[in-house]
């Protein structure tokens, strides 16, 4: 007996497995030159050769089924992104997708430009963590479907993450499907999954957190002040992207605060569905600063929630409660 969701997971993983690994060769091309120049020219290759890759896959198991994806090929039809174009065609042939050509990719990419909530849809964020996977450290290509406004299947494809039963093996696929627990398996090779979990003290003494390398993205100085108020003595962990889901999810920290930078800013379902499900399902806890569970359906936006806390459950009700009394919430 199948279980459910099991089409729509063969074909997530199969599809995040593809452009991770697109991704990973870009990545792997980019020179101190590069670097130097601050040329954003190989993740703006990377991501929307991401995009076309899972949108295609996705729309061709499931037509009917909307995406709502960060990129579109709006730019891509300009004269001067000609060259972009052409690598892009180049990334995907050179990756073995038949019917590989200009007007075919940016068809793909397009087919992730949803922006309204939907009974059934996916949300994709072809690359999280562009920073990153410019320093070549940690980013992720993630993917979830949203049933009725819940989570209910999520893929986070982590190219620069180990593995977490062997640290050897680089870059890991996490998955999960509501009900039936969080797992990981290596990018690259073919070995069974194994499931993961978070930890469970219940100590915040003991706890880690983990948090942007940007903090443009998230408030370091508030998340310093939450850690001196809870005794948390241990280094945050500093890594991109929806990674840091992952992180908790397998018990490598207990923590994860995405707290306020400005007021007024809602969050994008795409850089978080994936990650949501991925720590819940490993047995963690993800809401709002306040306690309010993310609500999935307002479209591309978490419109009715402030932020985003992560934990590993039992340290979930005191940080939200410190929060509260260092007004970080208001």
């Amino acid at each position: 007996m199948t279980t459910p969701f099991h089409c729509e997971l063969q074909v997530a993983l199969s599809a995040v497995r593809q452009a991770a690994l697109i991704c990973n060769s870009v990545q792997a091309a980019i020179t101190d030159e590069v670097l130097e120049k601050k040329d954003k020219s190989p993740v703006t290759v990377a991501d929307y050769s991401s995009q076309a890759v899972i949108c295609r896959a996705i729309s061709a198991a499931f037509p009917q089924d909307p995406i709502i994806g960060e990129e579109d090929a709006a730019e891509l039809h300009q004269p001067e992104n000609h060259e972009f174009l052409e690598k892009i065609v180049a990334e995907l042939s050179s990756a073995g997708i038949s019917e590989t050509n200009a007007e075919n990719a940016c068809h793909w990419i397009d087919q992730g430009g949803a922006k309204e909530f939907s009974d059934r849809f996916w949300t994709l964020d072809p690359i999280d963590g562009t920073k990153g996977f410019l320093r070549k450290e940690q980013y992720a290509v993630s993917l979830a479907l949203i049933v009725n406004g819940k989570i209910v299947l999520g893929v986070l494809g982590c190219p620069n993450l180990p593995f977490p039963a062997d640290e050897l093996i680089k870059g890991t696929l996490y998955y999960a499907v509501t009900g039936q627990g969080a797992s990981a398996i290596p990018l690259n090779q073919d070995q069974p999954a194994i499931p993961i979990h978070v930890t469970t003290t219940g100590e915040f003494s003991q706890s880690r957190f983990c948090e942007s390398v940007e903090s443009g993205h998230s408030s370091h100085g508030h998340s310093q002040e939450v850690a001196e108020r809870l005794g948390i003595e241990k280094e945050p962990r500093r890594l991109d992207s929806q990674a840091k889901y992952a992180v908790v999810a397998q018990g490598d920290a207990e923590i994860y605060m995405r707290l306020p930078t400005r007021a007024g800013y809602r969050e994008k379902i795409w850089d978080h569905a994936a990650g949501v499900l991925l720590v819940e399902e490993a047995g963690g806890t993800v809401t709002d600063i306040h306690g309010k569970p993310l609500e999935f359906d307002q479209g591309y936006e978490l419109t009715n929630n402030q932020g985003v806390i992560v934990t590993n459950g039992p340290l979930h009700a005191g940080l939200i409660e410190i929060l509260d009394e260092l007004a970080i919430n208001h």
